[in-house]
């Protein structure tokens, strides 16, 4: 098994030397970027983003030039909308973001900072890449693992219990739920909760937004707990929904499979309990698909799953980072979360890897070739 570690954690390095490198070259091929983003900002047509450099310098700039100094093949042409801004200005922009290299010298000198976990400032916040991830982190953190461990416990029990009662009533009144509700899309279901329960239009029982409420510093702990708690159960039910009935169906699609197998009809007819019969050898075998896919469930609820509700509900972490970061060409901010998330993933893929042979020994991947 060491062996087999080591071998995979060698293999992490190409894999995410490579994704970096393909996430590079699409961003090189995005219009727009950074400068333009400044460049809007000063002549009063930016949209999101705020600039690091201030009004007054901007301001400046643009009134020291001459509208006509840009020529057809001058910087004017580079970056669409700077006529009537100084050049040199917008090669001090250039240097001060690091455009004056070439494309593969700033990709290269980006990867030797990324090995310390050097992620740089932000373009347009004005703070460490690091710090902001770390201040979002916690948002993120609530939102996965709570959903995460939610899910499992009440899906795979459940989906035990439709493999057992296969064909009842129970089975195909849950199922109809369960379909339904993997139907309906987390955002749409997020914005009804909100009408329904927030005080959008009908009951005012869970907050709005946030995960804590303006009073939560003067709270008791256990008073503490339970806001914290209240905060969750909206944002939870409207993510959880399609991974519920996905891990669902797995479960009793996996139990079922293995139900019908020959070695439970002999460990029936030896006599052993149907609780003896499911959880001491259906179990081992059923739930290996279902820890397959605890790597993607993570990834998708800690990274990208909960962007949709964290806007919704003005939960500010690490999937909003992403994409605010995204639209607003926040360079730094994006390749450290893709990065982030890429050294994460084949980290917890590697985790499921190890979980494999402690649920079922007989599962050996040292002997299996890479």
């Amino acid at each position: 098994m060491g062996a087999y570690i080591a071998k995979r954690l060698l293999l992490m390095i190409p894999t995410l030397l490579g994704m970096m490198i393909l996430t590079f070259a699409i961003v090189q091929f995005v219009p727009g970027g950074p400068i333009e983003r400044i460049i809007s900002k000063i002549q009063g047509t930016a949209v999101d983003a705020t600039a690091r450099i201030g009004g007054g310098q901007g301001g400046d700039a643009g009134r020291g030039a001459d509208p006509g100094a840009f020529g057809s093949n001058s910087l004017a042409v580079k970056y669409r909308g700077a006529q009537g801004l100084d050049p040199e200005f917008i090669k001090k922009l250039e240097v001060q973001f690091g455009f004056d290299k070439p494309p593969v010298e700033r990709f290269l000198l980006m990867m030797k900072n990324y090995l310390t976990f050097n992620f740089g400032d932000s373009y347009f916040r004005d703070k460490p890449v690091l710090d902001l991830m770390i201040e979002k982190m916690p948002v993120s953190i609530s939102l996965g693992l709570w959903l995460l461990l939610i899910t499992n416990f009440v899906s795979i029990p459940l989906g035990i219990r439709k493999a057992v009662k296969d064909g009842t009533h129970f089975d195909i009144w849950t199922s109809t739920v369960i379909i339904v509700g993997y139907a309906i899309p987390g955002f749409i279901l997020a914005i009804l909760l909100i009408v329904l329960f927030a005080g959008g239009s009908y009951f005012s029982v869970f907050p709005l937004r946030g995960l804590t409420s303006d009073n939560f510093a003067d709270l008791s702990f256990f008073g503490k707990m339970m806001d914290y708690a209240w905060h969750l159960v909206l944002p939870l039910i409207a993510m959880g929904i399609g991974g519920f009935a996905t891990t669902t169906l797995l479960t009793k699609n996996s139990f079922l499979d293995e139900i019908r197998k020959q070695y439970v009809i002999t460990a029936r007819a030896k006599g052993l309990t149907e609780r003896r019969v499911l959880y001491g050898h259906v179990f081992r075998n059923a739930m290996l698909l279902v820890i397959a896919g605890f790597p993607g469930a993570f990834l998708g609820a800690f990274f990208t799953g909960s962007l949709l509700i964290e806007n919704i509900f003005s939960l500010d972490g690490l999937g909003l980072l992403t994409y605010t970061a995204a639209l607003n060409r926040d360079y730094p901010v994006f390749f450290a979360n893709v990065y982030i998330a890429g050294l994460v993933g084949l980290f917890v893929a590697l985790i499921s890897d190890l979980i494999y042979t402690f649920v079922d020994p007989r599962i050996d991947f040292e002997s299996r070739d890479l």
